[in-house]
């Protein structure tokens, strides 16, 4: 039988300062075979470079590199993580319920893990767009790795 934990508001701060003081993948790739995209927004300080690393419509290692507000370190560095290891579809169902989260339509949580700790940025309009800005960044990285 599952556990099901209640994510407490302390628990999703504490997961997002984690995320934020000590991320697992910043830093610029020194390896060949990444693509990267840049995003930046004119209402925050986040301004950064997204890198990702596939081979066979797979995610062998996603990284980011700049400048971010908490939310937007935080749910970038969180979405890395999520998506190495999958393939494309996967990546791209599991970005779409991240994205319906923060728009307040139906979501499937059983994909967003760490991720859900964003669930109530919907309701803090200033903040939307830190919190998707890396989601749809990756988004757009993997479509153009799958028209290649």
């Amino acid at each position: 039988m599952p556990i099901s934990i209640e994510l407490t508001p302390s628990m999703m701060r504490e997961i997002i300062m984690d995320h934020y003081s000590s991320p697992r993948h910043k830093g610029v790739p020194t390896e060949e075979g990444y693509q990267k995209i840049h995003t930046d927004s004119v209402n925050c300080i986040d301004d950064f470079d997204l890198y990702l690393k596939a081979k066979d419509d797979v995610v062998i290692d996603a990284r980011w590199e700049g400048v971010a507000c908490t939310i937007s370190s935080a749910s970038t560095d969180i979405l890395c993580e999520q998506v190495i290891g999958k393939n494309f579809q996967e990546s791209e169902y599991m970005i779409q319920q991240y994205l319906n989260m923060i728009e307040e339509k139906p979501y499937d949580d059983s994909v967003l893990n760490e991720a859900l700790v964003f669930m109530n940025t919907g309701k803090q309009a200033a903040r939307i767009h830190c919190a998707t800005m890396g989601w749809t960044a990756m988004d757009e990285l993997l479509k153009d790795e799958e028209h290649k």
